[in-house]
């Protein structure tokens, strides 16, 4: 008799998944960001963790195995299910903007690494920076045109050269440099650790932590993955936030130690630490090759993001939210007219270099509009899961909070706090940068909060039956 069974699709063991995790989460481009804030870096990657990282993971965990997204549309799935479509797609448009505000931070870095290649000091370049930007996009915007396996495989070759080694490397050297007697430009203390929270604008990289472990939440699809959910998955998740949180902290360390704090800059300081150290280890001739590997990795980072949340607004799109002319697709089943749109957005931000003091506060000032612009869609996600423990108990999910609905009030609380407090910090300027007239750069993060929020609404409002498909 034939076997009519449905094979186990329960294949992931709880180390691989964690390290499905840590690989989304961990990326050298953030570790600059929190090394200017000194030993403190070390607290603020812990906090970020205990309030945000393990409560988005484990609330998507449940959401994904109650509502599987098929794709990359899981935030609009989720919210919709407890909201209705209309915020469903104001929350998948939020993932999808802040996200398109990213890619000149991103490229910014590619563009200070690229530069140790010819010239370090066109790393404070502003119109250097906005050439690379907008060269580099373009062309991650034709490559992915040509489908998945093309970037799919910019992406493996570039996480595992321009991730891996450089930031291996870089903890080695970090921890030569210290076990053979050089000086430190930071005191290791465990005082040092905690940092001055009488000053809110010294506590405003708290949401650079955050930026970096955001969008773990697309992980959340493996979650029925593992042989037991129940278990297996919160093991999953406290591993790899252990293993990430510690790479991070060893990596941004190793910058700090050898680059004095109000040196280092949030685009270059990879680049400057390697300097240093390969120049002190009579190992110079390894800078061009360090730079090499790191614009890899960003070049992988970049063809991985380009795509993605363009996909996940397309399967809004499809359900009649937007225009058929963002409906439209390739033959190879890229949604090109997205794709348009996201670049001649990524061209008219990357303009902000020319307005900002120095390239390290441009590159704040797109990161701290990413943040405040996720945590609105974080606060969705978050509301949604305690709205559904209600309005549809009865959803069988292959992974649950413990507790009940008390736990999940306790898990989606801890998450609800956290992202709060760090809007509200995202709009302080950060004593550590040079960010200019502070009328234009609150001016600038609350007119592109209110524009990036305001747009989906207007677009909501103009919806016509005739674009579903």
């Amino acid at each position: 008799m034939a076997n009519n069974s449905v094979p186990d699709r329960r294949v992931l063991s709880v180390f691989v998944l964690a390290m499905l995790n840590v690989a989304v989460i961990c990326t050298l481009r953030g570790l600059p960001m929190l090394a200017k804030e000194g030993l403190p870096l070390v607290f603020y990657y812990a906090a970020a963790a205990i309030v945000f990282l393990i409560p988005v993971s484990l609330i998507t965990a449940e959401l994904a195995t109650g509502w599987p997204p098929h794709g990359p549309g899981g935030v609009y799935i989720w919210v919709k299910e407890a909201f209705g479509e209309r915020l469903g797609f104001f929350a998948i448009w939020l993932q999808w903007i802040q996200n398109v505000i990213w890619f000149p931070t991103v490229l910014s870095f590619l563009a200070a690494t690229v530069a140790y290649l010819f010239d370090p000091t066109l790393a404070g370049n502003k119109i250097y920076m906005i050439c690379v930007v907008l060269a580099a996009y373009w062309g991650g915007t034709y490559a992915s045109f040509r489908g998945i396996k093309t970037s799919g495989a910019i992406s493996t070759v570039g996480v595992f050269c321009g991730v891996f080694l450089p930031g291996t490397l870089i903890i080695i050297l970090a921890a030569i440099w210290l076990i053979t007697g050089r000086a430190s430009e930071i005191t290791l203390s465990w005082r040092g650790i905690f940092p001055d929270i009488t000053n809110v604008d010294k506590m405003v990289l708290l949401a650079g932590a955050l930026l970096i472990f955001s969008g773990i939440e697309v992980s959340a699809v493996h979650a029925a993955d593992v042989k037991d959910p129940k278990r297996d998955y919160p093991r999953a998740i406290f591993l790899s936030a252990i293993i990430a949180i510690v790479v991070l902290i060893l990596g941004s360390l190793a910058i700090a130690v050898v680059v004095p704090q109000k040196d280092i800059s949030l685009v270059a300081g990879i680049m400057e630490a390697f300097v240093l150290f390969l120049d002190h280890f009579g190992l110079k001739w390894m800078v061009p090759l360090m730079a090499v590997f790191i614009a890899l990795g960003s070049l992988g980072e970049l063809c991985s993001w380009i795509i993605g949340p363009s996909k996940g607004l397309l399967t809004t799109a499809r359900d009649g939210n937007l225009p058929p002319l963002l409906q439209h697709v390739n033959k190879n089943g890229v949604p090109t007219h997205i794709l348009m749109v996201q670049a001649v957005i990524v061209t008219v931000l990357s303009f902000i270099f020319l307005f900002m003091p120095t390239v390290s506060s441009s590159y704040w000032i797109l990161s701290a509009l990413c943040v405040v612009l996720y945590l609105i869609m974080y606060l969705l996600l978050y509301v949604s899961a305690i709205k559904l423990r209600y309005s549809k108990p009865d959803v069988p999910r292959a992974y649950k909070i413990m507790g009940g609905n008390f736990g999940m009030w306790v898990v989606a609380g801890i998450g609800i706090l956290g992202a709060m407090f760090t809007f509200i910090i995202g709009f302080f300027p950060p004593s550590q940068l040079k960010t200019g007239n502070i009328y234009f750069y609150e001016g600038f993060l609350i007119t592109g909060v209110i524009v990036m929020c305001l747009a989906p609404l207007v677009i909501s409002h103009l919806k016509n039956p005739s674009w579903k498909r």
